[in-house]
């Protein structure tokens, strides 16, 4: 049996940052375990349905980091970068859900 294909195109790089995954009516923190410029893997306290489209707060970053959810097994999701912002200062109205879990997580 032969080890399975890598398919990414950028490298990964391991992160075990402190998160919280933020959507409409939803907001449940997350262990950032790793990271590259195309997207992210979660993990999660518990699995569960996840929207399409999420926002992941990088609480130790003050990032609001917009994706799309590619795939979910179990407690772990992998997501697809669609957009980041700064959560210091003023945030467009998209992010003010974003901000609030950040300053909730004791962001500053």
């Amino acid at each position: 049996m032969s080890p399975p294909t890598e398919r990414r195109f950028e490298p990964r790089f391991a992160s075990n940052g402190r998160g919280v995954l933020v959507a409409p009516g939803f907001e449940m923190s997350c262990v950032i375990a790793d990271e590259s410029t195309a997207g992210l893997k979660v993990r999660l306290d518990r699995a569960l349905a996840l929207p399409r489209s999420v926002i992941v707060v990088d609480v130790a970053q003050g990032l609001a980091i917009e994706a799309d959810v590619a795939w979910a097994k179990g407690q772990e999701a992998g997501l697809k970068r669609t957009g980041q912002a700064s959560l210091r200062g003023l945030v467009p109205a998209r992010l003010a859900q974003a901000r609030d879990a950040w300053i909730r997580a004791g962001g500053r």
